[in-house]
Order: C-alpha cells, then structure tokens, then sequence
C-alpha cells in the first residue's frame, strides 16, 4: 500500500516520528512523506531539519510560503495549500492518507485528498478545544475521513456519534505519551551546557498560543496579564516556546521577546526540538500557557500545569491540570498552588487519561489489514443517543 503522510508543526512531527520510521522499515508500505506548514519557515527555526536529523526521507516539501498572520494570510495560505497537495497527490497517487490533528495546512491536504477520492485516515479526532478554530477544522476533517485513531474513550463516543461507523475508529492512546518513554531525556547538567543556560531554585516551562476566537485586543491583554504574575517571582527561571503559526503569532513573539530582554530570568526559544523540550519539561517545577502539551504530555512527568483561558478548553485533563482565567490574582495563586508541597505530593501518583501502551504499533497493525475497496463508500452512521 503506498501510504501518504502530512506533517506541518514540530509538535505534530514528535507524535507522529515513530510511526513515520516504523511505516518507512516496514516492506509492506511504500511511504511518502509530504513537509508543510512552519516546518520550512526560517522564524519557527526550520524544523524541517529536525526531520531530517532522524533519516526519514522526504518525498516533496509543500510550500505555503508562511510569512503574514492575519485571517486572510491564513485563508491564502489554505488556498494555496489546496493547489499544491491535489497537484502533488495526482502525481504520487498515495491509495491513502495519513494525517494528525486540526491545523489549516492539514485540512488543506485533507480536501485535496478528498477530491482526488483518497481515503484518508485521521488521528486524533474527537477532541474538542473550544477557544481555538480548530475546533471547527478537527471535526470537518473527521468528517472527511474514513479511519479513525483517536486518544481516549471519550474521543471515540465523539467521533460515532459525529456519524462514523464503530467499526472505523480505534482507541490507541496518544502517540506523543509513548515518543517520551522511547527517548531519552538529558540529564539537567548535560542541558544546562547545550543550552548555555543554569536552571534556577524554581523553573517554569511556558507556551502561549493566540485564542483565535478572540480578538488581538484580548490577546494581548491576556498575555500581558501572565506575564506580570510572571515577572513578580523571586529566584524563578522562565523558559518560553514558540507560539505556533497561528493568527496573530507575530504580536505574540514579539511581547515575548520584549519580555525576556527586559527579564534577565525569562529565555525565548524558537524551537527546542523534542529532546531538549522534554528534558526541559522533566526537570522544571510546572507549566504554564495554553498549549495541548501541558494538557496532553507534561501529565506523564507528574508534573502541574497551569492551563490559562479556553484554548484547551473541553479537553479529558488530568488532577494535575489547574485551569485558571485570565485574571492576575487567580494566576498568581495558581503559580503558588503548584508550588507547594501539598500539591505537588497529591500528583505523584496521578495517571495520565491519555497513556496507552504500544501506540503507534495499534495503528500499524490497522494499517496493515483496511480493505481499501471497502473504504471507497461511506456510509453515515446513526447514532442513538439514549
């Protein structure tokens, strides 16, 4: 079966890198791996060359020439991304496609492969996170496609009852929980020395996407607002990620990167890469932001996250999420809860809902037995509720 796949975000490529290389040694796929989205943009730092670094060959690099943050960059962006994915899968003619998640160059591959009658496998349907667009993106996707892989048991109900077959959709955890435990994570002096940095008595981990359902107004205040709980901290280090190419990232970066030249204690990073990123989350004392990370992965260090506003919101969490709003004093306590013993003792033991064995070799053994004729017709799927 010649297998297609997406990929566009260097968080996306951590979860889906291990089953890339098992679909690329394994003799009865023949894969194609397509690069778009950040991944070429010299601003989110070329993760393309974190691809690379692993050996995983790359068929086409589809281009959206991502530069500008406004919605109609954006739609532009989708547009093109349409073009270029229906050109490239009338050549390479995939029998499927693979995709992950709910961003704008992914459904943009996913139309094109829909109109050129490819089926099309999706993981990580289901899920809801109601303060962003691609709420709306997921479900369309789902909608789109023909094979499910979804995290939860929650995620599976959601996708039947989103009209798809049981048949169809498999619970195989998250990709990302087992990435982590086939790494291996660098020591605190190790990283102190790549990094040319000293991790303080406190150290936090913070990412902060836009909310794109709400204004830049809003945006930035919510921001700004973190930020000055942030700054009050004694003897506390702040390591800041990249927001991802989303509307308004330029605003974002560009308070972050104000901040941390005005705070010696605040770092801004363009892209970690996944060894460093998560060495990172093992050894700090919380995160804080609105990233799916800290909903998704930071859970299996036993570790807090202070998980700010409703871009994750609607999202299965774990006790050791604190979801706070956007006011200074509820951010401050919620920094001082995660601090504290009492807190920090109650976790120790906590179980990440997201954490399943064997991940992507679920997916692989799926892969390896769909009968691709009978995919060919989809049928919706009623769902009583009762």
């Amino acid at each position: 079966m010649k297998i297609c796949i997406v990929t566009g975000s260097r968080a996306e490529f951590f979860i889906l890198k291990n089953l890339i290389i098992k679909i690329q040694k394994n003799k009865k796929f023949f894969h194609s791996l397509l690069v778009t989205g950040s991944h070429n943009s010299k601003f989110f730092g070329n993760t393309i060359k974190d691809i690379k670094k692993e050996k995983i060959f790359i068929k086409n690099v589809i281009d959206l020439n991502i530069k500008g943050d406004k919605a109609s960059d954006i739609a532009k962006y989708f547009s093109i991304g349409i073009q270029k994915f229906s050109k490239r899968f009338l050549e390479i003619r995939p029998d499927f496609l693979l995709v992950l998640g709910d961003r704008y160059e992914i459904y943009s591959a996913v139309i094109a492969a829909y109109l050129c009658q490819i089926p099309i496998g999706h993981i990580y349907g289901g899920e809801t996170t109601e303060g962003s667009l691609d709420e709306g993106i997921r479900h369309s996707i789902t909608k789109l496609s023909n094979i499910h892989f979804v995290s939860t048991k929650k995620y599976f109900d959601r996708v039947k009852q989103l009209g798809e077959n049981p048949r169809h959709i498999f619970n195989v955890g998250s990709m990302g929980i087992e990435s982590i435990k086939n790494h291996k994570l660098l020591k605190k002096k190790d990283l102190e020395k790549l990094l040319n940095f000293k991790f303080n008595e406190k150290n936090i981990l913070m990412t902060f996407h836009p909310e794109t359902t709400k204004s830049k107004k809003e945006n930035i205040l919510n921001l700004k607002k973190c930020l000055n709980c942030l700054k009050k901290l004694n003897k506390t280090s702040i390591l800041i990620t990249m927001p991802g190419a989303d509307h308004n990232y330029k605003m974002i970066y560009s308070i972050l990167k104000k901040f941390t030249k005005k705070n010696k204690n605040a770092f801004l990073y363009k892209s970690l890469g996944h060894d460093y990123y998560f060495s990172i989350c093992r050894i700090v004392d919380l995160m804080i932001g609105n990233s799916s990370s800290g909903i998704i992965e930071m859970p299996t260090f036993k570790k807090p996250t202070i998980n700010l506003g409703t871009r994750q919101l609607g999202r299965i969490q774990a006790k050791s999420v604190l979801n706070v709003d956007f006011e200074e004093n509820k951010i401050s306590s919620a920094i001082k809860k995660a601090f504290s013993a009492k807190f920090i003792k109650s976790i120790s033991k906590i179980n990440n809902p997201y954490e399943k064995n064997n991940s992507s070799d679920k997916i692989l053994k799926v892969l390896s037995t769909i009968n691709l004729k009978k995919l060919k017709t989809k049928k919706f799927f009623d769902y009583k509720v009762i």
